[in-house]
């Protein structure tokens, strides 16, 4: 599957699930992550297969669950908008009511904040850990 050069270009690939790239974003303001179903030419839910939405449900549940208790969130804002990028993806992302966008949505509030390789590191490390206490591999 080829990611749109957008998501190539704004995002790290940190797993892969059954359905999904998981993605994260490269802006340490907000943990931010994309999942990315690994189908061709799809720009909407309703036009993946009903076993394949169900996937991509359990997916985004697991993943939100998963990053609220890892980052101690006050809301997880999930979004599939694909106003700028077609490919279909749906944004994860963590949200705190002392966050300096909150409670607006982050699009276009901050310039983003490169990560360190090393924080990239880490984040990868925690996160699969996570994942996989709900069953997931990344």
């Amino acid at each position: 599957m080829i990611l749109h050069p957008q998501l190539e270009n704004d995002c790290f690939v940190v797993g892969r699930f059954p359905l999904c790239a998981l993605l994260l974003i490269n802006d340490a303001n907000y943990p931010w992550f994309i999942l990315v179903p690994q189908r061709e030419g799809i720009t909407e839910i309703h036009q993946l297969s009903e076993a394949d939405q169900q996937q991509l449900m359990r997916e985004s549940s697991m993943l939100a669950s998963c990053i609220e208790k890892e980052f101690n969130a006050d809301k997880i804002n999930i979004a599939a908008l694909g106003n700028m990028v077609p490919q279909l993806h749906i944004h994860h992302i963590v949200r705190y009511k002392t966050d300096p966008a909150w409670p607006a949505p982050v699009w276009g509030k901050l310039e983003a904040t490169p990560y360190l390789d090393e924080e990239v590191k880490i984040l990868r490390s925690h996160l699969s850990q996570s994942l996989a206490e709900v069953g997931l591999k990344v």
